[in-house]
């Protein structure tokens, strides 16, 4: 008698987790294509980072040659 009440609990704790867990296992779609997005992004801001550095080289270049005038 006392093996089937903790058959019941072992069964009744698997039900509350599956059903903790399939909306979270849904999630994981748009958590995976908000990372494909934050990767995109990061790439953008490092294109953009080189980018602004080769200008500030160009204006401290132009800097020089003003203040040689």
């Amino acid at each position: 008698m006392l093996l089937w009440v903790w058959i019941a609990v072992v069964v009744v704790a698997l039900i509350i987790l599956i059903a903790a867990a399939v909306p979270l296992l849904g999630r994981l779609g748009a958590l995976r294509r908000a990372a494909g997005k934050l990767q995109a992004r990061q790439t953008q801001a490092l294109t953009l980072q080189q980018k602004v550095e080769a200008l500030q080289e160009r204006v401290e270049a132009v800097s020089a040659q003003v203040s040689r005038q």
